[in-house]
Formats: structure tokens, C-alpha cells, sequence
């Protein structure tokens, strides 16, 4: 999809980090928006900055994990602006939290947003991105979707699914003109972390330690926003965004078999005690 002008993009999770600096970035190639979020405070803000710079959009508070709020989002959206040539499914959440302390309403939590968010958006918005005649989805997936690092059990769990679920679903759709790419973000700069779910207070150094590290060495969320605008013109099946992504990689695909060992020790090391 070389030229994005007067495309009609969707975009899960634009109140805040990647979601809104795609936004952002598609407005500025000429794509008109509808963009949504949980957090109406934060989709009003994005909304008026596009609307600022000169963009067409539409904003719709929808949870992502809600089955019939993504199936009338995606109606709402045909209605308004006729058809839907791009997907970004970036809405995410975590927890910090070891499996064992884990409650299965957490599971719940996380999987609803990360995966079935996922999957609503590309069940309902497929076949209108199939009659648009040149389609394309982006499902965020995470440097965790490459490595599995501990305390990130239903993360990983998410992550890993929509980089499986992606592939296959790129295969299924290679004659019918709608591409899909899998994204693998490593630190990003994004609210993320000190969003994040605890189960325990006693997790809340490593927490703030993590969002720290974020800070000082973690990459810009336009960067990543202009690595997937790029994904979608080159009909890239997958992005490694940032350097630890790409060390990840390589490190799973070189050392299979002790990698994990490798990913639990740096962790261990990096976590306050």
C-alpha cells in the first residue's frame, strides 16, 4: 500500500504512546482517522490534535475486550466514513505479577485487551478491509512475543499469540490483497509500565525500576510509529523496533535452547532485590 492519502485507518489505543504517534503519523500521510480508546479524556485530546492538524477523524470510547462494543465500533466506523483500509490493533495492558499469584481474573484482564482485542478487531473489521480492494492490519505484539522474561506470565502468554495468530493469519489472507504484519517493540517510552496491574505491593520496586529504565534508555514512540507506517507501505510481515528487539531475535534464533536461561538472569540482575 505505497500510497496512504485518503485512507480510512483505525487505531485501537490512541490515547496514549504508539497508538497516538501512529495516529499521528497516518494523518500525516494523508489517511483520515478513527481512532479509539477506553480512556475518553485522553481519546478527546488526541482527537483535537488531529483535528489540529488539519486531519479527518472520528474518536470512540470502545474497551477492546468487549465483544459487542468492537462489533458496533466497526460498523460505526464503515457508517461514518464509508470503508476501512487499515487496522492497527495496538491497545495493550499488563501485570506484574508471578503466575502462581496471579488471580484468573487477571488472566482475564490481560487476554481480553491484548489477545481478543486482537482478534474482535481483525473478525469485524476484515471484511470490510477485504471490500475496500487493498487492506492491511498491524497487530502489536512485543519483544515478549520473541523472549519470556519472568513475571510477564499472561503478557508473554498474549504477546506470543498474536505473533502466532499474525503469521497464519497473513498466510490465510495472501490472495486477498490484505497484509498483516506483526510488530515486536522492545523499550518504548510509553505509559505501559506505570499503568501496569499489581498483584502485590511487593513488586512496585521493580515496577518503578522497569519504568526508570524505560525512561533513560527506551526508544521514542514515533520511532516505532514511523517503523510501522513503513511496515504498512512495504507490506512488511514483521517489525523489530528497537535494538533489544533485535538482539532478542537473533539470540532465539541462534541459541534456541538457552536463551530463556539467558533472558531469566538478565532480569534477575536488573531487579531490585
Amino acid at each position: 500500500m505505497r500510497n496512504l492519502d485518503g485512507k480510512v485507518a483505525v487505531v485501537t489505543g490512541a490515547g496514549h504512546g504508539i497508538g497516538r504517534e501512529t495516529a499521528l503519523a497516518l494523518a500525516a500521510k494523508g489517511c483520515r482517522l478513527a481512532i479509539c480508546d477506553v480512556n475518553e479524556a485522553a481519546l478527546e485530546s488526541v482527537r483535537h490534535e488531529l483535528e489540529e492538524a488539519g486531519a479527518t477523524v472520528t474518536a470512540h470510547q470502545v474497551d477492546v475486550s468487549d465483544k459487542v462494543q468492537v462489533e458496533a465500533f466497526a460498523s460505526q466506523v464503515v457508517q461514518e466514513h464509508g470503508v476501512v483500509n487499515i487496522l492497527i490493533n495496538n491497545a495493550g495492558v499488563t501485570v506484574y505479577a508471578s503466575f502462581e499469584e496471579h488471580s484468573v481474573e487477571d488472566l482475564e484482564w490481560i487476554l481480553g485487551v491484548n489477545l481478543w482485542g486482537v482478534i474482535y478487531g481483525c473478525k469485524f473489521f476484515l471484511p470490510h478491509l477485504k471490500a475496500s480492494g487493498e487492506g492491511h492490519i498491524v497487530n502489536l505484539s512485543s519483544v515478549f512475543g520473541i523472549i519470556a522474561p519472568p513475571l510477564q506470565t499472561s503478557y508473554v502468554a498474549s504477546k506470543f499469540a498474536v505473533r502466532g495468530f499474525s503469521e497464519s493469519l497473513r498466510a490465510e489472507l495472501a490472495e486477498d490483497n490484505v497484509g498483516v504484519t506483526s510488530v515486536h517493540p522492545g523499550a518504548i517510552k510509553t505509559n505501559i509500565i506505570q499503568n501496569a496491574r499489581l498483584v502485590t505491593e511487593s513488586h512496585e520496586p521493580l515496577r518503578r525500576s522497569t519504568q526508570e529504565l524505560f525512561d533513560r534508555l527506551g526508544t521514542t514512540p514515533d520511532v516505532a510509529a514511523a517503523r510501522i507506517v513503513k511496515a504498512i507501505e512495504y507490506n512488511s510481515p514483521r517489525v523489530l523496533i528497537t535494538r533489544e528487539a533485535r538482539v532478542a531475535d537473533a539470540l532465539k534464533r541462534l541459541m534456541p535452547a538457552t536463551t530463556d536461561g539467558i533472558v531469566a538472569r538478565v532480569f534477575k540482575r536488573i531487579s531490585p532485590r
